[in-house]
């Protein structure tokens, strides 16, 4: 039984990236959907599918982005909000992350979002997870 499925999906997408593997394999939620769209939007990661398993297990295939030297674009991918501790900040506390080169991913109302759209569509909510 696992608890927390986005911190589980982003440590086989950090594993992925450091052994160069071309695609990670990640178990199905709609909350990893919206997280793998954001990165995606980001340019982070190349595309992702979803696919139905046997037993109504769904998967999720992620291709993972490289540089030119073979190096991964995600240099850290971080889990801010846990199961034990949530964090929460209203719009007016997203502002930028890096200076601008990172994006923090924030659970919205209006769904997952990157930080600068949460911050344009004045919503607050939880932040998931810091990409850089």
């Amino acid at each position: 039984m696992m608890n927390d499925i986005i911190a589980d999906a982003l440590t086989r997408i950090r594993n992925a990236a450091m052994r160069k593997l071309e695609v990670a394999t990640l178990l199905h939620s709609n909350t990893v959907v919206g997280v793998l769209n954001v990165l995606l939007q980001k340019e982070y990661i190349t595309g992702f599918k979803v696919i139905d398993g046997q037993n109504n297990k769904k998967t999720i295939q992620v291709e993972l982005k490289y540089d030119d030297n073979e190096k991964s674009v995600i240099n850290e991918i971080k889990r801010v909000s846990k199961p034990g501790r949530r964090v929460y900040k209203n719009a007016s506390e997203i502002k930028n992350f890096k200076n601008g080169y990172g994006t923090i991913i924030v659970s919205t109302n209006k769904g997952v979002l990157a930080n600068d759209e949460a911050h344009a569509a004045n919503v607050g909510g939880e932040l998931l997870c810091t990409v850089w």
